[in-house]
C-alpha cells in the first residue's frame, strides 16, 4: 500500500469520483467501523474541528449512536453558523451538541461529563496541519489527553504533522495521544515512522483510487490486502500428485494435477540437533498453503523429520561426520529440483564448510526461485560476489538480519540499523535479489526497485525456528503462482530474469512481502494469545489460521491495518 502526504492525499480525494459528501459519510462510517471492531465502550465523546475532519466525526458519532448508550458531541465553533456548509450538513439529530468557543468552556460540568466516556474520539484538526496549534485546540488536546477513556484519532492526532517522518516522542509538541489511528485514503509518513501509537492503525481507502495519483515515497507499507492477494483461496486448485517418490526417481513429476497446482516447495535444511528447524520450515510452506513440500536433509535426522507431520516427504542426503550435508550432494541435485517449483535453502544446515560449498553450487545452478536463509547466506560469508546470480537466473530472495547482512555486504552495522531500507536496496542491488532485511521493522527491497516497510510484528519473532518460518512462507507464496502449462502461453513465474516483464518481477516481490506481514501477523495473533516471552514457533504456526481470516476481513471490510 502506497504511502501518501497530506497533499497528495488531498489530490486523490478531489478526483472526479470524489464527492466530497459522499467521503464525509463514508469516513465517519469507516471510523465508526474501527471503533466498534477495536474496542469496547458504552460510550462515546467525539470532539469536532469545523473542517472535513470535524465532519467525519459527526458522521461517526450518527453511527456510533446505533451502538453505544450515549454519544456526546464537543464542537470548537460557537455555533453551526461558523462550520462549512458540508460539515454542518453532517449535524446529527440524536445529540445537541455542546459548543466551545473559549479555553474556560473545558471546565463546564457538562464538558467534563461528556469527557468521561469510554470512548473519545479526536476528529479537531485535518491532516494539513502545520504547527503551532490554536490555543482553543491546545486546549482541546490536554483535555482529551486527560481523559479516562480510550483514544482514537481519524487520520492522524491532533498536533501531528502528517507528513513528518521524526518519532512522536521526538516532537515535543502539544500532541493527541491515542490508543488507536483510523488512517483515510491511504498511510501518510507519520503513521509509518512516527510510532504514533501502540494500538492499531487502520486504512480505509473511502473509495477513491489513489493507485493513479503520483506517490513522492520511496516506500510502501504491507496490510492484510497484500495477504489476501498473495493468498487467495484456490477453490479449484488441486497439488499436483507427487507420484513415486523414492530412490532415484524421487522428486520426478508424475503428470498435471486437475487444475491450477498450488506448487511444490522442496526446503534444504537441517543439521544434527537442527531436526526441529528443518521440520518447522517445511510445516510452514504447508501450512501457508502450498500443494506439497519435501524437506532434503542429512540422512541421519530424516526420521526425525519425517516424524512430524505425515504431511512432510522427506529425502535423505548424504552427510558429513558432524551430521550436515555433505558436498557430494551436489550429486543428487538435479533429481531434487525435478517437479518443484520453489527452493527454500539454509535453515538449520550449519556452518560446516563441504555444506556451505553445496550451498554455492546449488545457488549458481538452480533453475527455480531461489530463498536463501539463515546458514544459507553465512556459506557467503567473504564470497558475497557470488550470491548474484545473473541476469538469466530466476528469482532470488535473500533474507539476511541487520548483523547479518553487515557481514556479507561489509556494511556498517550502525547503517543498516539507522536506514534499513537504504541498506537492503542496495543489498538489493548489488544481487539481483529480492532482500529482506529482518528486524523490528522487517523491511523487503524488492529486485523491481519498490520497497516495503511492515510495521507488524514483536520481540518474539527473533527467536529460534521462529525466524525460520518466514523463509517456508515465502516459498510457498511464490511456488503457488508458477504456471505449469505446457502450451507455452505464459512463461510463467520461473522464467529467468531476462524473460519476465517487470509487471512480474513486481508481483514476486510483493508476494515475498505479503509473506512477511503474514509471518509477523501470525506472531502478533499468538503473543495476544499466550504471552510475547511464551510465544514459540509451533505457536505462530498455528496462529496462521488466524492470520490468514484477519487479513481476509480486511479485504472484505475494506479496512486495512499497518499493526493490531
Amino acid at each position: 500500500m502506497r504511502i501518501f502526504t497530506g497533499s497528495e492525499s488531498a489530490e486523490a480525494a478531489s478526483g472526479p469520483e470524489a464527492s466530497p459528501e459522499v467521503l464525509l459519510r463514508r469516513a465517519g462510517y469507516a471510523v465508526a467501523q474501527f471503533c466498534a471492531s477495536q474496542f469496547k465502550f458504552r460510550s462515546v465523546c467525539v470532539l469536532c474541528g469545523k473542517g472535513k475532519k470535524g465532519g467525519a466525526g459527526l458522521i461517526a458519532a450518527e453511527a456510533l449512536h446505533r451502538v453505544a448508550d450515549t454519544v456526546s458531541l464537543i464542537i470548537l465553533a460557537k455555533g453551526a453558523e461558523e462550520l462549512r456548509p458540508e460539515v454542518a450538513a453532517c449535524l446529527p439529530s440524536h445529540a445537541e451538541p455542546i459548543w466551545i468557543a473559549d479555553e474556560a468552556d473545558f471546565a463546564r460540568d457538562p464538558v467534563q461529563q461528556a469527557l468521561g466516556a469510554d470512548l473519545i474520539i479526536d476528529a479537531l484538526v485535518g491532516t494539513g496541519f502545520k504547527a503551532p496549534l490554536r490555543r482553543l485546540v491546545a486546549a482541546a488536546v490536554a483535555a482529551v489527553n486527560d481523559a479516562s477513556g480510550s483514544i482514537v484519532a481519524i487520520d492522524v492526532p491532533t498536533g501531528v504533522d502528517a507528513d513528518s517522518k521524526a518519532a512522536l516522542r521526538a516532537s515535543g509538541g502539544n500532541v493527541v495521544f491515542s490508543h488507536g489511528i483510523i488512517a483515510l485514503i491511504a498511510p501518510k509518513p507519520a503513521h509509518v515512522l512516527g510510532d504514533l501509537t501502540a494500538g492499531p492503525i487502520a486504512v480505509s481507502e473511502l473509495g477513491v483510487q489513489p493507485t493513479f495519483v503520483p506517490s513522492s515515497a520511496c516506500v510502501q507499507v504491507i496490510t492484510g490486502r497484500e495477504v489476501g492477494m498473495t493468498f487467495a483461496p484456490e477453490s479449484e486448485h488441486t497439488s499436483r500428485p507427487l507420484g513415486q517418490e523414492s530412490g532415484q526417481d524421487f522428486g520426478q513429476d508424475s503428470g498435471q494435477s486437475l487444475g491450477q497446482s498450488l506448487g511444490h516447495v522442496l526446503v534444504i535444511a537441517g543439521s544434527a540437533g537442527r531436526e526441529g528447524t528443518a521440520a518447522l520450515t517445511g510445516m510452514a510452506a504447508l501450512n501457508a498453503g502450498a500443494g506439497g513440500v519435501t524437506v532434503a536433509c542429512p540422512k541421519s535426522i530424516q526420521p526425525t523429520v519425517a516424524g512430524f507431520a505425515a504431511a512432510l516427504a522427506t529425502y535423505a542426503l548424504p552427510e558429513t561426520d558432524q551430521g550436515t550435508i555433505a558436498e557430494a550432494a551436489n550429486d543428487r541435485i538435479g533429481g531434487l529440483l525435478a517437479g518443484k517449483d520453489a527452493v527454500v535453502i539454509g535453515p538449520g544446515l550449519s556452518h560446516n564448510p563441504a555444506t556451505g560449498t553445496f550451498v554455492r553450487r546449488l545457488a549458481s545452478t538452480c533453475t527455480l526461485p531461489l530463498i536463501i536463509d539463515g546458514d544459507g547466506l553465512d556459506a557467503f560469508e567473504g564470497r558475497f560476489a557470488e550470491i548474484k546470480r545473473g541476469a538469466k537466473t530466476p528469482f532470488l530472495v535473500l533474507t539476511p538480519h541487520p548483523a547479518q547482512a553487515a557481514r556479507l555486504a561489509g556494511l556498517a552495522l550502525e547503517n543498516i540499523r539507522a536506514d534499513g531500507v537504504s541498506a537492503a536496496r542496495r543489498i538489493a542491488r548489488a544481487t539481483d535479489a529480492c532482500v529482506v532485511l529482518k528486524g523490528r521493522r522487517s523491511v523487503v527491497a524488492g529486485a523491481s526497485e519498490e520497497a516495503w516497510i511492515n510495521l507488524s510484528g514483536n520481540a518474539a519473532l527473533a527467536k529460534p525456528s521462529v525466524d525460520e518460518l518466514l523463509c517456508g512462507l515465502i516459498g510457498a507464496a511464490l511456488a503457488r503462482h508458477v504456471d505449469h502449462r505446457s502450451d507455452g502461453a505464459d512463461a510463467g513465474d520461473s522464467a529467468t530474469t531476462a524473460d519476465r516483464p517487470f509487471a512480474r518481477v513486481l508481483l514476486n516481490d510483493l508476494r515475498v512481502a505479503a509473506a512477511v506481514h503474514l509471518h509477523a501477523l501470525a506472531a502478533d495473533i499468538a503473543r495476544d494469545a499466550l504471552h510475547e516471552n511464551a510465544v514459540g514457533a509451533t505457536d505462530v504456526l498455528e496462529a496462521l489460521v488466524e492470520a490468514f481470516r484477519d487479513c481476509d476481513l480486511q479485504v472484505e471490510q475494506n479496512l486495512f491495518y499497518l499493526h493490531k
